[in-house]
């Protein structure tokens, strides 16, 4: 192994499409199966899938439609 390493000539990695940031999430059960089953038929990881569903409902500025009774 090298002592130093020149990165001068270095890229940014093409395929990284954004930054992510780790965290930690309180999400029911029932909500978690559903995500897990979605990914057993479209072969994507349910933590993908969660991604996919909120990064949708930003882009499109969803509204959360609920009503407490």
């Amino acid at each position: 192994m090298r002592e130093e390493y020149d990165f001068s000539n270095a890229k940014k990695n093409p395929y990284v499409k954004g930054k992510k940031k780790q965290i930690t999430i309180n999400i029911d059960e029932v909500t978690i199966d559903y995500f897990k089953n979605k990914a057993e038929h479209t072969g994507i990881p349910y933590q993908i899938l969660i991604n996919l569903y909120l990064s949708d409902c930003a882009k499109n500025n969803r509204e959360l439609q609920m009503s407490w009774k």
